[in-house]
């Protein structure tokens, strides 16, 4: 490959911290990539894929130091000084959580035509003009009218549509997409990736895809670089790297997703493949029994969307809509569906944290949507939920240790003597040190919060666990520790799962059963094997299908 067919020549680019004993983030790395081409930067959190991309932006922190050649057209910009010129001009970047990158209290078209403006001399008109075109390219419903419309009224998969439209209006060399599409459904993201390869072959733009899913490298990437703790361990073509990988790390990344044949079966991790006696694990057993856990029938779950001159409700959006099923004891029952399914609405009602219209969740022989809150509070810690977000769902302000003591106080699981001891014991359980008892949560990394969510989860000795969305944000080597974590968790202590997720091919893994949502309606479910794999109803196939 010529240097000067490039659009983006990259070469022995390295980022160090002084300040921080001269640690060295990213350790020379060179590549290339020419229009209209995809290069999938791949890696685990803290491999360096994110300030590879910062460096190529200009948006180093100031304790940064930069070393090595960034060429974009062929020129040089390692000592750029007119960033404000480049960036949003000859470099546009889609970030992976679009609600934190927009201004909330400005109107999508108003934000869009800025970025317009600053790098065209155009009048309002002509630009509200590009504006209400681009709305329309990135297949946006009635453009005009989501021009006027705040972030918040739009969908996930909306505004990232909208962040890809701010990132392309200007028709950049380059464009760095950052996990774009981690937290959206299957079918939205595979809508969301035709759609930027349908701008790229229209612009000719290079393209940066920063993902830490392979499978979505494979789809995407002309090219693909792994990196691991810096440094550039493979580059190669997608098809070379991703089907003939040649370094160890490279095929322990591909072998930790889960796969129908890994089913039953405890997943890979990385360190299988670099410690030479990796530990020998065995199958897992059917836990599941005759006996009922839990039965929902005819639930509903209403929000009032409009009110009455009396102010009466007199139109509901309904969230959960007639769903019925039940749960054995050891089971694990996966639920799949799109955003605004209702998904995470069916959870919280299980949990008691949305109030029930009308049905009955019976728990225990106990109808929970309709006992005395006493009586609630005393049956529901057999209930308890592992979150997306354990870092948002954790309390910044109080140590590990407090954190897993208060609930066991609160609710008498063990003598106040015995606080400390049964504390540690949860942490020895999630394989976490015993000195974690007196750290905060922002001291620890992404798998490991997801840890200390799990042992606050076993805490109360719970029967049933309502793992929402747990590892939907994890690298792949991470969520393989958790859901072996999970799975030998069940085994253990005999618990049952309520198992939500986008991603499918971790919901077969770990479900027995499976219930595919759509509009607060169950509408196919089954065992995993004829849900996922041989579906019936067109929603399921379509769902499926944007997976594969």
């Amino acid at each position: 490959m010529k240097k000067e067919q490039s659009v983006l020549s990259v070469n022995e680019l390295s980022v160090s911290f002084p300040d921080a004993g001269g640690f060295i983030a990213v350790n020379k790395i060179a590549f290339q990539i020419e229009r209209g081409k995809t290069l999938a930067i791949v890696g685990e959190s803290g491999s360096g894929k994110s300030l590879t991309a910062l460096a190529l932006m200009g948006l180093l922190p100031k304790n940064a130091l930069l070393r090595g050649d960034i060429s974009l057209n062929g020129l040089s910009l390692t000592s750029a000084k007119n960033w404000e010129s480049i960036r949003g001009k000859e470099i546009g970047m889609i970030f992976q959580e679009p609600m934190s990158s927009l201004n909330p209290v400005m109107k999508i078209g108003k934000q869009i035509a800025e970025c317009i403006s600053v790098h065209q001399s155009i009048s309002k008109q002509e630009a509200k003009k590009q504006v209400i075109a681009w709305l329309g390219k990135v297949q946006l419903p009635d453009p005009a009218e989501i021009y006027k419309r705040y972030p918040h009224q739009l969908s996930g998969g909306q505004k990232q549509r909208v962040m890809i439209a701010m990132a392309m209006c200007n028709k950049p060399s380059l464009l760095i997409a950052d996990e774009p599409t981690t937290a959206l459904d299957v079918t939205v993201q595979h809508e969301i990736i035709k759609l930027m390869q349908g701008l790229q072959a229209e612009t000719g733009t290079a393209m940066i895809f920063i993902t830490h899913d392979l499978g979505l490298a494979a789809g995407i990437a002309d090219d693909v670089m792994v990196m691991h703790k810096g440094e550039m361990v493979e580059y190669g073509s997608a098809d070379e790297v991703l089907k003939h990988p040649r370094h160890i790390y490279t095929k322990a990344l591909l072998s930790c997703r889960p796969s129908a044949q890994q089913k039953n079966r405890p997943l890979p991790v990385v360190a299988d493949f670099t410690e030479e006696a990796p530990v020998q694990k065995t199958e897992y057993k059917n836990i599941v029994r005759t006996e009922t856990l839990l039965e929902v029938k005819n639930l509903r779950v209403w929000f009032t969307e409009h009110r009455n001159l009396f102010g009466k409700a007199s139109e509901y959006f309904r969230a959960v809509d007639d769903v019925s099923f039940t749960m054995k004891k050891g089971e694990v029952l996966g639920l799949a569906g799109e955003s605004g399914c209702g998904k995470s609405t069916l959870s919280r009602s299980l949990m008691g944290l949305l109030p029930v219209q009308s049905g009955q969740i019976i728990f225990d022989g106990k109808d929970l949507a309709h006992i005395a809150a006493s009586e609630r509070r005393v049956l529901s810690r057999q209930i308890q939920m592992v979150f997306q977000d354990p870092y948002s769902s954790l309390n910044p302000r109080m140590t590990i240790g407090d954190m897993l003591m208060e609930p066991m106080a609160v609710h008498g699981i063990v003598p106040k003597k015995e606080l400390r001891k049964e504390a540690e014991r949860l942490l020895d359980i999630v394989h976490l040190p015993a000195d974690s008892m007196k750290r905060y949560p922002h001291q620890f990394s992404g798998g490991q919060r997801q840890r200390i969510g799990i042992a606050r989860a076993l805490a109360l000795r719970p029967q049933l666990l309502i793992c929402d969305e747990s590892v939907s944000a994890l690298d792949v080597s991470v969520q393989a520790q958790i859901l072996n974590l999970l799975k030998d968790l069940q085994q253990e202590f005999q618990l049952s799962y309520l198992f939500i997720s986008h991603d499918l091919s971790v919901v077969y893994y770990m479900s027995d059963r499976v219930m595919v949502m759509q509009s607060g309606k169950i509408v196919e479910a089954g065992k995993a094997e004829q849900v996922l794999k041989h579906p019936l109803v067109d929603y399921t196939k379509r769902l499926v299908n944007a997976a594969i």
